[in-house]
């Protein structure tokens, strides 16, 4: 199983929209509004990393209002 976090910064007034937006992705899991650097984080959660990695770049990273992401992908050692 595959599980990252992505920290975004969103475009002033965009939090909102972006936050409604990360509901109708399928591998994210949960999602929270920030107060600080980060503006949203969302938990993602799926069987394989290329799942992941493809949700993050093609879906998250895509989203209108989004200015800037950061992703921490977790590891099992």
């Amino acid at each position: 199983m595959a599980i990252g976090f992505v920290l975004m910064t969103t475009k002033p007034g965009q939090e909102a929209t972006v936050r409604a937006a990360l509901e109708d992705i399928d591998l994210v899991t949960n999602h929270w509004m920030l107060f600080g650097q980060y503006d949203l984080i969302a938990r993602v959660q799926a069987d394989e990393e290329y799942e992941l990695t493809r949700c993050i770049v093609e879906e998250i990273r895509q989203l209108p209002g989004i200015q800037e992401t950061k992703t921490l992908i977790g590891a099992e050692l």
